[in-house]
């Protein structure tokens, strides 16, 4: 008896951003016999560029490709981006029915938000089976963020449905035990919880030297100690802390703050350098996937931060990419953190709370004073990644799952 395995994300390859990443690396690595299709749904849009449409259907190592219309206003306006949204959930609504047939598996991804709801309407009619790949919670986060609009009835019932889209579904996937928790208590039993944390390929990232980085050099950095902050510096980040740090320690010539990446927050990051005049802290933008190995490893210890607010919605992924380039972390965040769990396992960093910038600043510059500590945290990381949160730990998680939910 056939049966297909149906992945649901606005964005997929070529794409480049993260979930799209995430989802191509997963469904290209997943292995089944001839009676097992893999299929994707997602959108006709690459998110960096609204002006590219690709075409209608496709096929990536034998993974069949389904490409619905949707519109391209993008992240400006709040408004573009419920349009945005509205035609992937009607587009991939009727796909779904379509497509779907009794005991089909659809994995539906966060992106758009509340998807999971859409989904579950078409699995029910279609006696299919769902999983939830929860990479955030919503619309908690939006409410958190200050979003207008989603309190009053309309949030709750949102937030009703949504719990039931999680309550009816074969499994939940979340990223820690932290957004595991938040999960159950949102009604869901833990026998349908699963936690399979989000991954980079170690393959790829790798530790790279301080003397065999092209990139420190070209930057003026080979000879500094780097605390780097690479991703998205966005309204879920916490930098305050980190701000007040670089300030402490402005007087060290030796210590350099690295900020790779961009965000909503970077324009007000830069005016922050501007009004404190932190002639230690450097911007740099995203760099293309195949230059990570290096623009992560300039770093001798990684600054991660989420806000408390957040936590248990959001597990930063930087963290991933961070442990794979054998990097130690430094978290910015709340008491009960997934990452503060995970570094305190891996030993292989520290956690703050908000607000301890002198600690902060302190244990930077111990660090920076000890290299041998820093390098042993280095060795720590890797090693610990390549064991717990490597891709091809997370792909035989996935594919233990499915088999499981196929049988």
């Amino acid at each position: 008896m056939s049966h297909k395995i149906i992945f649901v994300n606005r964005f997929f390859y070529p794409d480049q951003s993260a979930t799209s990443q995430l989802l191509t690396d997963l469904v290209t690595q997943l292995e089944f016999n001839s009676d097992v299709e893999i299929v994707v749904v997602t959108s006709r849009r690459v998110m960096a560029n609204p002006d590219i449409t690709l075409p209608a259907e496709g096929d990536i190592e034998g993974v069949k490709i389904n490409r619905v219309y949707t519109t391209s206003f993008g992240k400006k306006a709040l408004i573009g981006r419920l349009f945005d949204f509205s035609f992937f959930y009607l587009a991939s609504f009727f796909t779904l029915l379509r497509v779907l047939e009794k005991n089909d598996i659809v994995v539906v991804k966060t992106d758009p938000p509340l998807i999971s709801i859409i989904s579950n309407v078409a699995v029910r009619l279609k006696g299919a089976k769902q999983i939830n790949w929860l990479q955030d919670i919503y619309p908690e986060v939006a409410t958190r963020l200050g979003v207008k609009g989603l309190g009053g009835f309309f949030g709750r019932m949102l937030v009703k449905l949504r719990n039931k889209s999680l309550v009816r579904s074969e499994y939940n996937v979340v990223l820690g035990e932290v957004m595991s928790s938040h999960v159950e208590s949102l009604g869901v039993d833990e026998k349908n919880i699963r936690i399979i944390h989000n991954w980079s390929d170690g393959d790829i990232i790798t530790p790279v030297g301080r003397e065999s980085n092209y990139l420190a050099k070209e930057w003026g950095l080979e000879d500094k100690f780097v605390v780097c902050y690479s991703g998205n510096m966005g309204r879920a980040h916490e930098f305050s802390t980190i701000l007040d740090a670089v300030e402490i320690l402005k007087p060290n010539k030796n210590i350099v703050f690295l900020f790779i990446g961009d965000g909503a927050k970077r324009q007000w990051l830069e005016s922050q350098v501007k009004e404190r005049d932190l002639c230690n802290m450097v911007f740099k933008p995203y760099q293309d996937f195949s230059k990570l190995s290096y623009s992560l490893s300039i770093g001798d210890v990684h600054l991660i931060s989420l806000i408390p607010e957040l936590e248990g919605l959001i597990v930063p992924s930087k963290f991933y990419g961070v442990m794979a380039a054998g990097r130690p972390s430094f978290f910015v965040g709340s008491d009960i953190a997934e990452i503060k769990t995970m570094l305190k396992e891996s030993d292989c960093g520290q956690s703050f709370l908000y607000g301890e910038s002198e600690r902060l600043a302190s244990e930077i510059a111990a660090l920076s004073n000890d290299k041998q500590r820093n390098l042993k945290m280095c060795e720590r990381a890797r090693l610990d990644y390549m064991e717990k949160y490597d891709r091809t730990v997370a792909i035989r998680n996935w594919q233990n799952l499915l088999l499981e939910v196929l049988d």
